[in-house]
């Protein structure tokens, strides 16, 4: 645990200027009110009109929000996409206060004829002071908005990386010369390996690949290539965007993955120099694949390519389809000790690799659940002191419904009522927003911070639980 005295210290002002800045204008108004006016009854109730009264900065902050979200990364920031959710937000949340007078003065003329007392007086309550809900539906929009938005992030993040994973993965073993932990092995599978994996019993086809590392810009990280067998016309990569025809005079192929696009501002169609065997050679770059393996950029080059360029045949991983019925474990028992590569190769089926990958996806994701949890706690806080705080403001209006003859028990039911429709309300508001903040976070944010693109994938059992709570 390391705890920053300089954040720790900025972020205990920006909480204490936050609630300086949600007091004034309460304050503003308590201190400007008529003396005589704040003596009658009811006139908490006129001090949230002007609540209400003007929708002209919820539309500037939304459309300034809109425009924040097209604006590119500062330093490969996505500074204007954060500021885009701030603004979305914000700009929500001045919205309730009408978005309340129109929905309750509806729901309380359509609730005229009802014979539930704690119907009628709920929605009549309501109708007549919508703007006192409005600070109730303030807290339960910004954390709900947060919940469905980081969870439908996340959801999209990891639905993404498993058809990923599907398309990246279609043997159905895979080979590698060296550990797991290993980012380049430097083990190597000899002439002899390969012969044996591509023979061996139940083996139909086998693959051999391998990884290089180049720098191509002394400033950034160093490229990883991918040297496999490619067919220029149909690469066995998961590709994205446009696509162009390689021609047998053109220079030798090449397909960047789309951070490599991002961060060099490279695209299909482009040439490429890339240092191979103490010299540059120059590719066409035909095409862009998706990779959440590598952030710093990879390239995949043909093999046939790369060996008449470097003279280097060696190969690192290989991946066997196997014919039908066929065990992956029954090949592995048949190679495993005749291999020259000895105990240093690994055997992994794509099932354990997708598991491994997703538990590794789950373990680093799982502190977002956590705070789901702590924004539901907050939201829940939120609520009972705001309800709180106007069961005490309305003690007079109590007593003279138990005048009048309303029971304890019809009391209790108007003001459940009451939070259950400023809490669904608040709900349908918090998903509309929070949707839109969620299409912030993968299509901005993420290609921002990351320089790879996800599909959108809503969690609809996910929040379904959220809304329960």
């Amino acid at each position: 645990l390391s705890i920053s005295p300089g954040w720790t210290t900025a972020f205990f002002v920006l909480g204490v200027a936050a609630a300086i800045a949600g007091g004034w204008g309460p304050a503003r108004e308590a201190a400007h009110v008529e003396p005589a006016l704040a003596l009658k009854s009811g006139s908490e109730v006129d001090a949230l009109k002007p609540l209400a009264a003007a929708l002209w900065p919820a539309y500037v902050l939304l459309a300034l929000g809109a425009g924040a979200a097209l604006l590119p990364p500062v330093g490969d920031l996505p500074i204007f996409g954060y500021i885009a959710i701030a603004l979305l937000l914000v700009g929500a949340i001045l919205l309730q206060p009408r978005l309340a007078q129109v929905i309750f003065v509806r729901i309380g003329h359509a609730s005229r004829r009802s014979r539930s007392v704690p119907w009628l007086g709920a929605t009549t309550r309501l109708a007549q002071a919508p703007s006192g809900a409005a600070i109730g539906l303030a807290g339960i929009v910004a954390s709900f908005a947060l919940m469905v938005a980081m969870a439908t992030m996340v959801t999209s993040f990891r639905q993404s990386r498993d058809v990923w994973l599907g398309q990246v993965l279609p043997a159905d073993l895979y080979v590698r010369a060296g550990s797991r932990g290993e980012s380049m092995t430097t083990a190597y599978l000899s002439d002899r390996d390969r012969a044996m994996l591509a023979s061996a019993p139940g083996v139909q086809r086998a693959e051999f690949s391998r990884f290089a590392r180049v720098v191509l810009d002394p400033k950034r990280s160093p490229v990883t290539l991918l040297i496999r067998p490619l067919d220029a016309s149909r690469p066995a990569l998961p590709m994205i965007g446009r696509a162009i025809d390689w021609n047998a005079g053109d220079p030798p192929p090449a397909w960047i993955s789309q951070p490599m696009s991002e961060l060099y501002g490279i695209e299909a169609g482009q040439r490429i120099r890339i240092p191979l065997a103490g010299a540059e050679h120059e590719f066409l770059v035909i095409g862009t694949w998706r990779d959440y393996a590598r952030q710093s950029g990879a390239i995949a080059l043909r093999d046939v390519d790369y060996q008449r360029i470097t003279g280097d045949s060696t190969r690192t991983d290989a991946a066997l389809w196997l014919a039908p019925g066929v065990r992956p474990n029954d090949v592995i028992e048949a190679v495993r000790d005749k291999l020259d590569v000895g105990n240093q190769a690994e055997f992994l089926q794509p099932g354990e690799i997708r598991r491994l990958s997703l538990d590794i996806f789950d373990r680093s994701f799982a502190v977002t659940y956590l705070l789901e949890i702590a924004a539901i706690v907050i939201g829940l806080i939120g609520i009972a002191a705001t309800f709180s705080s106007q069961a005490l403001a309305r003690t007079k209006e109590f007593g003279m419904l138990r005048h009048l003859g309303v029971t304890r028990r019809q009391i209790l039911g108007q003001f459940a009522i009451e939070g259950l429709l400023v809490t669904v309300l608040g709900i349908a508001s918090g998903l509309a927003v929070g949707f839109a903040v969620a299409l912030v976070l993968i299509h901005v944010v993420n290609p921002q911070s990351f320089h790879w693109t996800m599909e959108l994938h809503v969690p609809v059992g996910l929040i379904a639980l959220l809304v329960a709570a």
